[in-house]
């Protein structure tokens, strides 16, 4: 099987044994993503990451659909953080990492609220920018 064709598909099944994903998990699926803007806002642009790993964590065990949105924005948000802790290291030494950081924080919120309209369409969704740590 190909790779590409692997990642596109359902891994295991929903709460319900079917092949479409409940009102509940959709919802869920969209919280990974949107909760995350939250803890940019909360955590200065480093705690995006809090609400999909609490998600992947306790409803992951329950859905795969609820599970693939949460791993997919936790690394998203990881490689937030990561460009917003080289941001924060630019404006220390060049004053550079304000654009850096204004622009990555833009962007995290627009990709999330875009994977958050995905997933409450019943959608997998697979950021543009993402370092896949997280299986």
């Amino acid at each position: 099987m190909d790779p590409g064709q692997r990642e596109d598909q359902q891994f295991g099944t929903f709460i319900t044994g079917s092949p479409t994903a409940t009102q509940d998990e959709k919802t869920m699926g969209m919280l990974a993503h949107l909760g995350t803007i939250a803890g940019l806002v909360v955590g200065a642009g480093f705690l995006g990451w809090a609400v999909p790993l609490f998600l992947m964590l306790t409803k992951g065990k329950e859905s795969s659909f609820v599970r693939a949105h949460a791993v997919e924005s936790l690394n998203f948000q990881i490689t937030v953080a990561i460009a917003m802790t080289v941001s924060a290291l630019l404006v220390c030494a060049l004053g550079l990492g304000f654009i850096t950081g204004a622009i990555t924080f833009l962007a995290s919120v627009v990709f999330s609220v875009m994977a958050g309209l995905k997933a409450n369409d019943g959608e997998l969704y697979r950021y543009p920018v993402n370092i896949r740590m997280v299986k």
